[in-house]
């Protein structure tokens, strides 16, 4: 009895040198603590390096990663995507963000990163150049897909980056946050999602209209729509100055359909641009009498908020992937203009297949966003949308039903498209920080105990902190 209580401790030791050598070869294989994290992450299979930048107090790296272009069907071909990793420490939380179009190259910092003082993992979306399949087959673009790069990113990460994580984005970055939540519930532990549109019924658009004819004050409206009208009143004189625009910068217009269309949709965005992206005090820099000013006053005008390029091909072609996901699931908005006569609207906001090119076939799917929506209303847990009082996006957004556990949905007075948590009223930027420290695991007792004692674990930084919008030529998210 002895020697088998003797051989079976014997055995039980054995075993458990070679559970702990197995261990310690399996963190040798991600990288050890005493693993630089470059080679950490780069032996992360199917991540490659593309360049490390420099920044105080953190690393940089700038990553591709293989993905399978069909994430139903993987061996059906891969492509690379661009992440960038902003690292401070494997024991800090992690925030994962995405724009929702290109990723930025250099180090930056979101809010909720500042927040919990944490890591910051971005993705380019799936078909924004660099990160597009060649070649490309654009029925593998949708929501769903997008949401299975993010969830893969997250699944090779983790091992790594062992804390909490959360999702956040902004605009269409916020909707790709919503989104990659309602697939992949179990990745976050929390997600923060700003100014994100939640187009639910894309033939129905009255709440944009209702907005329009209260945002901001009546003096402001009035002048922003008398210098939209004038645009279009004085069609002729300046669409030949912007024949010599294009021609002078290079601007074709094959597919919009003509110099006259793109014309008339820089102008009907010009209303919709500003409040976007300005604010009720930026009303001072918009002519105060339309009808008296000079073409080019109306002409910089217009060209500062909407900008003429933006509808041209060269404009166009960038934001090729949105402008697909837009007339085949995310949707777009139509509002009208009352204070224009319709014989100066030709055409009126043009639908997104108006934007890609014909040779890409397009195919409207009704029950995407419904599904969403009722994902949200019903089973959000752990999920905060920031909007902006004066932000148009902002007219149809998400809601919160019965169902939601731990969710919120704040509006911060007076803000555009650059909301954010910073910018809520007193008590709810309180409760939102504190939420979010939470989420991240790294809320004091303080804080758990006193919502209101919550602040941001990070000190702001002005190079590394975004404050800014993120601007893109309208009409987008």
């Amino acid at each position: 009895m002895r020697k088998a209580l003797r051989w079976l401790l014997a055995l039980m030791v054995f075993l458990g040198t070679l559970s702990t050598a197995g261990a310690a070869t399996a963190a040798d294989a991600t990288g050890g603590t005493d693993v630089d994290i470059k080679d950490r992450l780069l032996a992360i299979p199917g991540i490659s390096l593309i360049q490390e930048k420099p920044y105080d107090g953190y690393r940089y790296f700038v990553l591709n990663y293989t993905q399978p272009i069909d994430h139903r069907h993987p061996s059906k071909g891969t492509f690379q995507q661009r992440i960038t990793v902003l690292h401070k420490d494997v024991s800090r939380p992690t925030v994962f963000y995405t724009s929702g179009y290109n990723v930025s190259t250099n180090p930056g910092r979101r809010e909720p990163t500042q927040i919990v003082d944490g890591n910051q993992v971005s993705l380019e979306y799936r078909f924004f150049t660099p990160s597009r399949p060649d070649p490309a087959d654009w029925t593998k673009l949708d929501i769903w897909q997008a949401a299975s790069d993010q969830h893969r990113v997250f699944e090779a990460l983790k091992p790594l980056y062992t804390g909490n994580w959360l999702a956040t984005g902004g605009s269409k970055g916020g909707m790709t946050a919503t989104y990659y939540e309602r697939f992949y519930p179990r990745d976050m532990d929390g997600v923060v999602a700003y100014v994100a549109p939640n187009d639910v019924v894309n033939k129905e658009d009255s709440a944009y209209d209702r907005f329009f004819e209260n945002v901001g004050t009546k003096e402001c409206r009035d002048r922003l729509n008398a210098v939209q009208r004038e645009a279009l009143v004085r069609r002729a004189p300046l669409e030949k100055k912007y024949e010599a625009y294009a021609a002078a910068n290079g601007l074709t217009f094959t597919t919009v359909g003509g110099l006259d269309r793109a014309y008339e949709a820089v102008v009907l965005d010009y209303v919709w641009g500003f409040w976007q992206y300005s604010l009720l005090s930026d009303c001072d820099k918009i002519p105060a009498n339309a009808a008296r000013a000079t073409d080019d006053e109306i002409w910089t005008s217009i060209d500062t908020i909407s900008g003429f390029s933006a509808y041209a091909d060269q404009g166009l072609e960038t934001y090729t992937p949105y402008y697909y996901q837009a007339g085949t699931q995310l949707g777009a908005p139509t509002i009208h203009f009352p204070h224009i006569e319709k014989g100066l609207i030709r055409y009126g906001y043009q639908p997104p297949r108006n934007f890609v090119p014909r040779s890409i076939p397009m195919r409207w799917q009704p029950a995407v966003m419904r599904d969403v929506d009722t994902w949200v209303r019903h089973r959000a847990h752990h999920m905060l949308f920031v909007y902006g009082q004066n932000d148009p996006w902002g007219s149809e957004r998400f809601r919160l039903g019965a169902g939601a556990r731990d969710s919120y949905v704040f509006t911060a007075p007076g803000l555009n498209h650059g909301a954010n948590v910073a910018g809520l009223v007193p008590d709810q930027k309180a409760l939102a920080t504190a939420r979010i420290l939470e989420w991240a695991g790294v809320a004091s007792p303080a804080v758990q105990a006193n919502p209101s004692a919550a602040k941001p674990l990070a000190r702001y930084d002005a190079k590394l902190d975004r404050a800014d919008v993120e601007r893109e030529p309208v009409l987008r998210p």
